[in-house]
């Protein structure tokens, strides 16, 4: 049996069970989760090990990984923020602030576009290196020269690596600050997060190593998931597709154990956070934490949520919903509710606030299974949280 630490408030016990259960049943290694509600912590467990490649070091109470695109939730934060004090507005082209990104037909493409996935650019037609992409030069060159696969604006497909150098950028030429540094001073520092778009030095011992695992066979029941999945792994494994392309803008694969690639600010794919961290962004995104300081005004929380992409993706291959940097709720991204939004990571990593019920929710794994949005125990969980909910 795992030993699950933590706590839990009363009748959100369903969710330890939950937790537990992932590692004797759907193959966890080692993770945290965290739940707030109105801005109070109600759930708070972690268990397993720190590293999923075979060291004995036990997961501890502030042991944070990296957590793929769950990052895109937190850099999605800073435009809208900056929107929201009088610096952006998200419906000017981007060229209004990047004057080299005109180029090529993109001359219509406007902020908001970047932010639900619209803008056309889910690929580069020369794929960066590891190196190339962390250099905070070669990626917003690139695309900057890009044509658009599809007109700007009309459709929608998931920008999973080049969302990482059109949001960096549009914030430097905004703010004259790397979205990273922004997100440090204006966010994490604030609330108190251990959450990092570039991770210091001084922090890289708290984070645990990640690896492949392999995931338990899915039950009958969840055909419609399984379907969908392997739609999308039909359409990665034809190179000239939009789906393999889009996640191969960076190629070869970084190696995201190491410590230069942690130290990058890419703020589409290499996040580091804690559950807690996670949790806690996005409770301050809908309300007040612990009576500090609330982020989101309702007005940019609206705009955050209202929906401004749906149906078929052409990268995903499956329907999406979108607002404005954030997945809504729906069948390739369940969260919680109707009204919830957030965001998650490939291959686990989850994290979302449902406005109605005042909870905000944040899961990390260093087990990296083979999905991109609907993770077995991040959904186990999410379950688990409703069924507390419901009494």
């Amino acid at each position: 049996m795992v030993d699950v630490q933590g706590t839990v408030a009363d009748g959100f016990e369903p969710v330890r069970d939950a937790f537990a259960q992932n590692f004797t049943h759907r193959g966890e290694r080692g993770a945290a989760v965290t739940v707030y509600r109105d801005g109070r912590k109600i759930v708070d467990l972690w268990a397993g090990a720190k590293n999923a490649d075979g060291s004995d070091e036990p997961w501890r109470h502030g042991t944070a990984q990296i957590v793929r695109s769950a990052t895109k939730g937190v850099a999605a934060a800073v435009p809208l923020l900056l929107h929201q004090r009088g610096q952006v507005d998200l419906d000017a082209p981007v060229g209004t602030y990047w004057p080299e990104f005109k180029a090529n037909g993109k001359d219509r493409v406007l902020v908001r576009h970047l932010l639900s996935h619209r803008a056309g650019l889910p690929v580069l037609d020369t794929p960066l290196t590891p190196a190339e992409a962390v250099d905070g030069v070669s990626g917003p060159r690139a695309l900057a020269a890009q044509a658009p696969a599809w007109e700007p604006g009309t459709d929608h497909g998931y920008h999973a690596q080049t969302y990482s150098w059109l949001l960096a950028e549009l914030v430097l030429r905004v703010t004259g600050r790397t979205l990273g540094s922004w997100v440090a001073e204006e966010i994490a520092g604030p609330l108190g997060l251990d959450l990092w778009i570039g991770l210091p030095e001084a922090e890289r011992d708290r984070v645990g190593r990640i690896a492949d695992i392999e995931a338990p066979a899915a039950p009958a029941s969840a055909g419609l998931r399984v379907r969908a999945k392997q739609s999308v792994t039909d359409a990665y494994r034809d190179a000239a597709s939009l789906t393999r392309r889009a996640f191969a803008a960076i190629d070869p694969l970084a190696d995201e154990n190491d410590p230069a690639y942690r130290a990058a600010e890419l703020p589409a794919s290499a996040g580091i956070a804690t559950a807690d961290a996670l949790a806690r962004f996005y409770a301050s995104l809908i309300g007040v934490v612990d009576g500090g300081r609330r982020l989101f005004a309702p007005a940019t929380l609206t705009m955050a949520r209202t929906e401004e992409s749906a149906g078929p993706d052409r990268v995903l291959v499956v329907n999406t919903r979108f607002g404005l940097g954030y997945m809504l709720h729906g069948p390739a991204s369940p969260l919680l509710a109707p009204g919830s939004f957030g965001h998650p990571g490939r291959g686990g990593s989850l994290a979302f606030a449902d406005p109605g019920t005042g909870l905000a929710f944040g899961y990390v794994t260093n087990g990296m299974q083979k999905n991109v949005t609907a993770d077995p125990r991040a959904q186990a969980l999410v379950r688990a949280v409703a069924r507390s909910l419901a009494g």
